[in-house]
């Protein structure tokens, strides 16, 4: 079994020394590299080069600069998804963002686990679990959203947070480890509304 496939399985692989991996990084690095050196206005240029890199990419789709992945064909987007300045995804694992998907200013999805044991640590071992954001979700600045976490649609993550476990739908979370704190309810209609 390739360490990719170990990886695919979330099963311990070498993620340090294993040439293929370390290639695969590398050439999505370049491609990030690239991607946050053109111009804002290059609106298509930005988007072809997103094509390339990610996985997925659905209608509409904005990545603000700078931007940086791992490997990006394990990341999928889908239509009217949003990222703000400083986004980070650790993609080792799969990672999917449904549609009208809204993610503030420097925030990270680390797909990434290390073992606790030093020996299998110091190999360059890790783990990967997916990560899942549903549709019509809102991530507030600086959310860590952590390996193998699961977040429901139309939920706000409020800023700050740490997500280590899975969040459900409708819900307004926040904290370090996040919590629900309520629901979202009809009256959350009204409250910008005077």
């Amino acid at each position: 079994m390739t360490e990719k496939e170990k990886a695919a399985q979330g099963l311990l692989y070498d993620a340090n020394y294993d040439e293929h991996l370390k290639k695969e990084r590398l050439e999505s690095i370049e491609k990030c590299f690239d991607y946050n050196h053109i111009r804002p206005s290059k609106k298509e240029e930005r988007r072809a080069l997103l094509h390339s890199l990610l996985g997925h990419v659905g209608e509409h789709v904005t990545i603000e600069q700078p931007f940086h992945c791992d490997y990006g064909y394990n990341i999928e987007v889908g239509d009217n998804f949003f990222m703000n300045y400083n986004g980070v995804i650790l993609d080792c694992a799969k990672v999917t963002f449904g549609d009208n998907v809204f993610v503030a200013p420097n925030c990270g999805f680390y797909c990434a686990g290390h073992p606790l044991d030093v020996e299998q640590r110091n190999q360059g071992l890790e783990y990967a679990y997916p990560i899942t954001i549903g549709n019509n979700v809102w991530i507030g600045a600086n959310v860590a959203v952590l390996a193998g976490v699961t977040i429901g649609d139309d939920t706000v993550i409020g800023a700050g947070s740490v997500v280590n476990k899975d969040i459900p739908s409708g819900v307004i979370a926040a904290g370090n480890p996040c919590k629900v704190i309520r629901k979202i309810t009809e009256e959350d209609k009204k409250k910008y509304w005077k």
